[in-house]
């Protein structure tokens, strides 16, 4: 089953009968900045790729942890999980999920044949997780931008070890999250926690296609063999490597992004019309409008699609989530939203 995602400006444009260039493109959560590329020696486009010892070592102090593994993205490793896990555990069967969030990962389980328990903004209850299950958790939570700190993690993290089980955090967009919240810097060895990172989103080159898997030797071992050679091209892994060292840029990027923050809200809040709002929840790389029962939200995904203003319209169709505009792209979200009321 293929999966409803946000960047599919080209499929939109068509059914919308509207060219891609002359759309503003909010439907993802992908910083609109972008770490500059440096200058990319010639021999990386004509060598096979090879480990960066380099690229580890500015990962392990970026992500502070003390095992990873270069990925191409977190998609190969949500799909193979399951797997490996069952092979590891052959009593495990349950799987908690986050009714919402990225649903890659409820895929990806449920096609395995794990049985999904949901659960909302509140986590399960500690005496309720069953041994040998999975707790897959979204940290901040992609739409809703739900945090869940560390001390309450890492509470979770002794449970599912004691009970046999599996503690999965994605942490796409902790990036931007201060103080930081991570959990890379304390599951050291323990073969229980497998954390999820990308380097696409805060540093706006999601078309790279490249991450990180942070988890104990013997986890990285078994996703390195099975993925096999060749998984990440020379040329991302020499311009992520310059990124994740560049402190200086990386401070430029969260005050820019948490500006742009403030704005969107702003001009969220301003043009839509607040009777029919319950809340706006999100990170510093996505805001999502929440309507109340009973406001036909895709009428709202329609309208602004209508306008060229592509967003992402939620799986349960009940908010719509806007990723961060440029300032010179405010005005033309305002009179889109402004639109839709008149």
């Amino acid at each position: 089953m293929a999966l409803i995602h946000g960047g599919q400006l080209q499929k939109v444009a068509k059914q919308f009968n509207i060219a891609p260039e002359n759309w503003l493109d909010l439907s993802t959560g992908i910083a609109p900045f972008s770490y500059p590329i440096p200058a990319i020696p010639e021999q990386l486009y004509q060598a096979l790729p090879q480990s960066s010892h380099d690229l580890v070592t500015a990962a392990k102090r970026y992500y502070a942890a003390n095992s990873l593994l270069v990925t191409n993205g977190s998609q190969a490793i949500i799909k193979l999980l399951p797997t490996l896990w069952r092979e590891q555990n052959q009593y495990s069967t349950t799987v908690y999920l986050p009714e919402q969030g990225y649903k890659e990962h409820a895929l990806a389980w449920q096609t395995a044949g794990f049985t999904p328990c949901w659960y909302q903004d509140e986590l399960p209850e500690l005496t309720e997780i069953a041994d040998n299950s999975v707790l897959v958790i979204i940290n901040p939570n992609n739409p809703t931008g739900q945090l869940y700190q560390q001390t309450m993690l890492i509470n979770y993290q002794a449970k599912l070890a004691k009970c046999g089980g599996l503690l999965v955090i994605d942490e796409a967009f902790i990036d931007v999250i201060k103080p930081c919240q991570s959990m890379t810097s304390v599951i050291s060895n323990d073969k229980n926690t497998l954390i999820l990172r990308s380097f696409g989103k805060f540093f706006g080159l999601a078309g790279i296609r490249i991450g990180f898997l942070i988890a104990e030797e013997t986890w990285l071992a078994k996703f390195s063999e099975h993925l096999g050679p060749w998984q990440v091209n020379g040329p991302a892994q020499f311009i992520a490597q310059k990124a994740l060292l560049d402190k200086n840029w990386q401070e430029k990027q969260q005050r820019k992004l948490k500006a742009l923050t403030v704005r969107l809200r702003a001009t969220l809040a301003e043009n839509l019309p607040y009777e029919l709002i319950t809340k706006i929840l999100g990170t510093d790389l996505f805001q999502t409008v929440y309507f109340k029962t009973g406001v036909d939200v895709e009428h709202y995904y329609i309208a602004l699609c209508q306008q060229g203003v592509y967003v992402r319209l939620t799986d349960d169709k009940h908010a719509l989530r806007f990723g961060l505009a440029k300032e010179e792209q405010l005005e033309r979200l305002a009179k889109a939203l402004t639109h839709i009321n008149n």
